[in-house]
């Protein structure tokens, strides 16, 4: 009769809150639905698609509006990806395996996007402002963008879980700080991929 040894551990995590608030403002870039909506119909018409088309007048109120990520019940918030990808990518500085990361840090939503799904962490303090920002596209064109910008003061508590045998409670708090005060989250941050940051997304862990 041959017997089964069981070598691989079951998994252990630990989960924790976070409050977070910002030193700097955030700033919020969804990818809006109305172009989306154009780049779907383009797509489905194919080689029926019209080039040259008329450009319609620019509601800028509207694209602010559609750079919010909103919850299906109805408040602002954050990609709990945005977090979780911060997390992984601040292991870079402390020589910590982005690839062991990836499979060892996850951020719990609060709630999901209305429009397509996307997990978000809720801004529990800060009203939102219209803002308007100077950018070049990546053709090099200039353009203006209407954002979502919260002053300074936001706050979100992020509910992170973690394997247990590769990061302690410690760990995960040094390694938020690390996000908050090193990479940032939202447009602008310092690890952004286009830029160096626009000195937006930063944070400190609050301990009420």
């Amino acid at each position: 009769m041959s017997s089964n040894t069981v070598t691989i551990k079951a998994p252990q995590f630990e989960t924790a809150k976070f409050k977070i608030r910002g030193v700097v403002p955030l700033v919020m870039n969804a990818f809006p639905a109305k172009a989306r909506e154009m780049m779907r119909a383009k797509q489905a018409a194919g080689s029926t698609a019209k080039g040259k088309k008329e450009r319609a007048a620019k509601d800028f109120d509207e694209c602010y509006e559609q750079a919010k990520h909103v919850s299906r019940e109805g408040w602002c918030g954050i990609p709990a990806s945005a977090f979780r990808c911060a997390c992984i990518s601040a292991c870079r500085l402390v020589n910590f395996k982005m690839t062991l990361a990836k499979l060892s840090v996850f951020v719990e939503a609060d709630g999901f996007d209305r429009l397509d799904g996307t997990p978000l962490v809720k801004i529990t303090k800060g009203e939102p402002q219209y803002v308007e920002h100077a950018v070049r596209n990546e053709t090099g064109v200039a353009d203006i963008r209407a954002r979502p910008m919260w002053a300074e003061g936001w706050e979100a508590v992020v509910k992170i879980r973690w394997d247990a045998e590769q990061f302690t409670l410690a760990d995960m708090c040094n390694l938020l700080s690390r996000v908050g005060m090193q990479v940032g989250i939202g447009e602008g941050r310092p690890d952004s991929k286009n830029s160096a940051g626009m000195g937006w997304g930063q944070f400190e862990i609050v301990n009420d």
